[in-house]
């Protein structure tokens, strides 16, 4: 999970300012934890507790109302405060920025896709809600498990219908503010397959100046399990944190 946190932390100075280099101080002051960090913590905790529709929206209500102002839409952020626990057929790439702790703690991707599945659907139940999920997740369990970039991007390719050929040179100058899973996925994806380690893939993911911590959180969290995360970053992203999500964070990193 700590590479999505390292990317929202980073990229969250960018969301409202966005930019178009990778040419930016990666900390500031304005640094802070979103709701990617939140909802990535949230589903980390219900998979940890059982990884039913029901521990997920436990969790992700329970987290939500405890970290109410951290930039959720409109349409989560009545979701969290209702005692209605429905879904909402949406198609944002929030269900993808939120799964990453599934690609590490399930042993095979038939796994990765049936429990990527449940946690996008007890809010994202419309089918591009669910595929940015399966697909992050199945990035995130490849990468991991040691397949190569080739490898994931033909995974990825093939199993979600993802368009993957396109650089991050070719989609940078006209690339805006997407939250569709479906505008926003495959450029996340491709920042990490251009990218050399975990700093390089959230650089690329804040340079095509759209949704940036969410980019920034999905590239970071494939780049975590390809690269591995050097402990200054570690240390760094987890200093934003307090208490309660870092509890979380230790149960699921003694996990792995």
């Amino acid at each position: 999970m700590i590479g999505a946190i390292i990317g929202d932390i980073v990229g969250s100075v960018y969301e409202w300012k966005p930019i178009k280099t990778k040419k930016f101080p990666l900390w500031s002051a304005d640094c802070s934890f979103t709701d990617d960090t939140v909802m990535t913590i949230a589903i980390g905790e219900g998979m940890l507790n059982g990884g039913t529709h029901q521990d997920f929206i436990d969790s992700m209500k329970k987290f939500g109302r405890r970290y109410p102002t951290v930039g959720y839409g409109a349409r989560f952020a009545e979701w969290i405060q209702s005692e209605q626990s429905g879904p909402y057929n949406s198609w944002g790439n929030g269900s993808a920025m939120r799964v990453s702790a599934i690609g590490w703690l399930c042993g095979s991707l038939d796994e990765v896709e049936r429990y990527a599945k449940i946690s996008a659907e007890v809010t994202h139940n419309h089918p591009e809600g669910v595929k940015g999920a399966q697909a992050i997740a199945g990035a995130v369990f490849l990468a991991r498990t040691g397949k190569s970039k080739k490898d994931i991007k033909a995974y990825i390719e093939h199993n979600y219908d993802y368009h993957l050929n396109r650089t991050l040179e070719q989609i940078r100058p006209d690339y805006r503010f997407q939250v569709s899973c479906l505008d926003s996925v495959p450029e996340a994806l491709i920042a990490f397959l251009e990218s050399v380690d975990l700093e390089d893939a959230i650089r690329n993911a804040v340079s095509l100046g759209g949704d940036s911590d969410t980019l920034a959180a999905i590239a970071g969290s494939i780049a975590e399990a390809a690269y591995g995360v050097p402990n200054d970053l570690k240390e760094r992203a987890t200093s934003f944190l307090d208490e309660g999500l870092l509890r979380v964070c230790h149960q699921f990193w003694s996990r792995l």
